[in-house]
């Protein structure tokens, strides 16, 4: 097991002493986490400058964008006392807020300050742990929003501005420049997050991320917050950023804007987020260079997303895909990562007709897909629940287990957990260097006692992304994902 080496990623949301929830990754990273009107449409952007020295100006963008951002203020299990604070940025002007999921989720009271100080009681009007956004409702009228620009044309390099809360402050903006674009950093849904715990049985994990990374500056409290370009538009909800010490340290994270305004629209309109669902299984972000060199292939040259696998009677079936096909476009959109895939299925909802063009045996084909629910496909997919389903989930992460020995729960302080017995060549656990000796302790944050534990996790999942908590033979601790599809 390689040495970890440990970097926090601090939940933007501030919470009273200190409290801060972290995990860490295949590569060692700990990560921590800091719409009335139909969503208004965006513009080009352009990029203002003074015309006095020629220097990017972003004074217009800020002072279209600060009245419209809020500060959340949460309580919990009807406490008189405030629990934890964040922002929120207005999206319509009858008072829809569109703010993350982890800085409402578990709270009793919602209270929402706007930046002229009135303070209104806030309705969840529901929230998405698959995404981390949230959308909140308090009755006003004639608010500013904040006009929605478009995430797709959004360029590394370019400048942005953060505006929330952040260390409750008052109204903040912050500038820097767009470091990166579909970055996935497995924050969301992680083992251990309220939202795998308060889950009565185990779920599959569809965690979608795809963040728009930045270097502007976002500490503590700028959770629901807006990332805005020069002109002033949206082009991402704030969300986490990298530190070794919990604050500012140049490596921030917001949600596209692009994806959060299909999540918000169904929220509004439904109160739950309608996914559609392809049925592909694909190799997880942090693995998939690993897999495809193992398999014979050249990272670089898969343009792509490479598909290990096809869910019986889904979409992708009918279709006409293929393990070993290589995804290239969706609707004529290249895809240069599984992150980029991932969103770009996520906007979709059911019913929706999407085109693939894919690389089969050096041939480029092109199909047509009809995206079904998940609850059809969960209940289409009968294979899921039998044992041939399970043999061929336990195949692909290639690994046997055993219960753990009183010796073992006695060494690591342990009540649960089962022992890593055999690591199989060209399974996931191979890949991702899981050793014999390891201990699976969560699977999807549902904690795990003995082998049978595991054939209901992973048979929960059903779609989506399995994360798995363990400890290596050395004492320490890591999180390891594993994709079975979307």
């Amino acid at each position: 097991m390689n040495k970890l080496y440990t970097i926090v990623l601090s939940v933007l949301l501030i919470i009273p002493q200190g409290v801060a929830i972290g995990r860490t990754n295949v590569q060692g990273t700990t990560y921590v986490r800091n719409a009335g009107d139909t969503l208004a449409s965006s513009t080009e952007n352009t990029v203002v400058t003074n015309s006095s020295n020629g220097y990017v100006d972003f004074v217009t963008a800020a002072k279209m964008v600060m009245p419209a951002v809020v500060h959340i203020k949460i309580q919990f299990n009807a406490s008189s006392e405030y629990g934890a604070s964040g922002s929120g940025v207005i999206i319509s002007s009858d008072g829809l807020i569109a703010t993350n999921n982890h800085v409402v989720e578990n709270a009793s009271a919602i209270d929402v300050t706007l930046p002229d100080k009135r303070t209104f009681s806030a309705k969840l009007i529901g929230r998405d742990p698959n995404t981390d956004l949230a959308l909140l409702k308090i009755e006003a009228k004639d608010l500013p929003i904040v006009q929605f620009g478009n995430s797709d044309k959004v360029q590394i390099g370019e400048w942005v501005l953060a505006v929330g809360f952040p260390l409750s402050l008052n109204t903040t903006v912050t500038a820097g420049i767009v470091s990166a674009k579909a970055r996935s950093i497995g924050i969301i849904n992680r083992p251990g997050s309220n939202s795998s715990q308060n889950n009565a049985t185990p779920q599959g994990n569809m965690a979608v991320e795809s963040f728009i990374q930045t270097d502007a500056a976002i500490n503590s409290g700028n959770s629901g917050g807006a990332l805005v370009n020069t002109s002033g538009e949206l082009i991402g909800i704030n969300s986490a950023i990298a530190s070794q010490t919990g604050s500012y340290a140049g490596y921030a994270f917001a949600i596209p804007v692009n994806l959060a305004k299909k999540i918000l629209d169904d929220l509004k309109n439904f109160g739950e987020v309608k996914r559609g669902v392809l049925g592909v299984i694909f190799p997880s972000p942090a693995a998939e260079d690993q897999y495809l060199t193992q398999q014979g292939l050249n990272p670089a040259s898969v343009k792509g997303v490479y598909i290990t696998g096809v869910q019986n009677e889904s979409a992708a079936a009918a279709a006409g895909l293929k393990e070993g096909d290589i995804i290239q476009s969706i609707d004529g959109i290249p895809l240069n990562s599984s992150t980029e895939f991932s969103e770009r299925i996520a906007r979709q909802k059911p019913g929706d007709s999407i085109k693939l063009t894919y690389l089969r045996n050096g041939t480029i084909g092109t199909v047509s897909a009809t995206l079904k629910s998940e609850d059809v496909a969960k209940s289409e997919n009968t294979e899921a629940k039998s044992g041939r389903a399970l043999e061929e989930i336990y195949k692909r992460l290639g690994a046997t287990f055993a219960p753990l020995t009183d010796e073992v729960k006695q060494r690591f302080n342990l009540n649960a957990g089962v022992l890593v017995t055999k690591v199989l060549r060209d399974g996931f656990f191979d890949q991702a260097g899981i050793p014999p000796g390891t201990i699976i302790v969560f699977i999807n944050g549902k904690p795990i006692n003995n082998p049978v534990n595991i054939d209901s996790a992973l048979l929960s999942a059903q779609s989506g992304l399995i994360q798995i908590l363990a400890i290596a033979p050395d004492g320490s601790k890591v999180v390891f994902d594993f994709s079975i599809g979307t």
